[in-house]
């Protein structure tokens, strides 16, 4: 697989919580944005929250649910009910939940070591997110990075967008040392949990694309 230009390099900020932010990311320049329904995650959004922020943005960026174990039916309800374009599973689906959740939905695997990375080729969707295997099983948005050379075989043959610990500072080192489909980042454009730093987002984004 050919990697992307620069301009066209797929960038998510994810862990959004207000409209505001949604537009900060527009104006930067990124691709999606993703919401967080993780019970446990510090940038958890409702539902209401999440359909205000989708409505806003519909047609300007693609909009993505962050989930973990969840049911095809709840994905099904919860994508009706906010009106998310995509499903990112983040949790301990199985390739055949994953493939279960539909054509919209892409799985984010946790990579400790070279097995994880074998296990994360066994997941069906056009899009394959990997991130750090956090050593307290958190679900992301931890900051922590992963070992970027075990990925290498998979960004060659699949839409593969790293995440862990980007930030804006290293990812044009990720960019380009794997030349991935996308990158995706959290906490590193942050000033607290779930509130994006305008500063941090544009440079974090012309980084990726510089």
């Amino acid at each position: 697989m050919s990697p992307p230009s620069a301009s066209s390099l797929f960038v998510k900020i994810c862990g959004l919580t207000r409209e505001e932010d949604a537009e900060l990311c527009i104006e930067a320049g990124a691709t999606a944005i993703g919401l967080n329904f993780v019970p446990t995650s510090r940038r958890r959004v409702d539902e209401a929250v999440a359909r205000r922020i989708v409505d806003r943005v519909r047609g300007r960026i693609v909009t993505v649910a962050v989930v973990a174990d969840l049911g095809v039916r709840e994905l099904e309800r919860l994508a009706r009910a906010t009106g998310v374009e995509r499903l990112q599973l983040h949790g301990h689906e199985s390739p055949e939940a994953v493939g279960a959740a539909g054509p919209n939905a892409f799985k984010a695997a946790r990579i400790g070591d070279a097995s994880d990375a074998l296990a994360a080729a066994a997941f069906p969707g056009e899009w394959l997110l990997v991130d750090a295997k956090a050593p307290g099983g958190e679900l992301g948005g931890t900051g922590a990075r992963f070992d970027w050379s075990l990925v290498k075989s998979l960004v060659r043959s699949r839409k593969v967008i790293v995440a862990g610990g980007l930030d804006p500072s290293n990812v044009a080192g990720a960019v380009r040392e794997l030349e991935p489909f996308g990158v995706d980042v959290a906490s590193g454009v942050e000033s607290s949990p779930g509130i994006k730093d305008p500063a941090k987002v544009r440079a974090f984004i012309a980084a990726a694309r510089g």
